[in-house]
């Protein structure tokens, strides 16, 4: 078999595997380590549920997710009642600052405010993203801190990576603009990678991190 009808087998096995997953309706390809998933799931945060687990399979370089959201019973809910809900459940969670906002347009949910942390913008987009009607979420809330000295953020991350047991932090490299962070170097895995990101925006001072990681097997 080749290497793509292992990933195929593998990826969908996973998909099967995960209880928070309904693979009945998800259709898997792979080209050259670039798994796709098609079909349609029952919401949102399946959606992202099944493009985590495909993640998880080793050999997947990349994922492709057209997934669609396939709403309850077929009919959908107006934006009114959506925007509505995911207020209330943002307004709920104590990680969420009273600044992050929301609308919604066709079915689609856009955060807006401001935050101090990475892990604020993340639970927000989670909290929404469980939202039964959400079709997608467009995170553009923005990071308000002080910038601290450049290399006080870069000494800061690599520190963390050199402290993190899942990373292999020889293999990683991190540069400062203007509180971007920039992570570049080769992972083992898209969990490693997910480690190294996550450790990134954990800086303080950093308001974006971009991603030049290469997953490697």
């Amino acid at each position: 078999m080749s290497w793509d009808s292992d990933l195929v087998d593998n990826v969908s096995d996973e998909l099967f595997w995960d209880p928070k997953v309904d693979n009945e309706a998800i259709a898997v390809s792979a080209k050259a380590g670039t798994v796709t998933l098609r079909g349609t799931v029952g919401g949102l945060r399946e959606k992202r549920e099944a493009k985590k687990a495909a993640q998880r399979v080793v050999g997947v370089l990349d994922v492709d997710n057209q997934l669609k959201v396939r709403l309850m019973g077929g009919e959908g809910r107006i934006d009114a009642d959506i925007r509505g809900d995911v207020l209330q459940a943002l307004m709920l969670d104590s990680l969420v600052p009273s600044a992050v906002d929301a609308k919604v347009l066709d079915g689609v949910v856009t955060l807006t405010g401001t935050v101090d942390w990475q892990y604020q913008r993340d639970e927000a987009e989670f909290v929404a993203s469980n939202i039964v009607g959400a079709l997608d979420v467009f995170d553009e809330i923005e990071i308000k801190n002080p910038k601290p000295k450049a290399g006080d953020v870069q000494d800061s991350i690599t520190n963390a990576f050199k402290r993190n047991a899942a990373l292999d932090a020889e293999g990683l490299q991190v540069s400062t603009d203007n509180g971007i962070v920039t992570v570049k170097g080769t992972v083992g895995s898209w969990a490693e990678r997910d480690e190294a990101i996550g450790a990134a925006w954990s800086a303080p001072g950093g308001t974006a991190v971009r991603d030049d990681l290469t997953v490697t097997y």
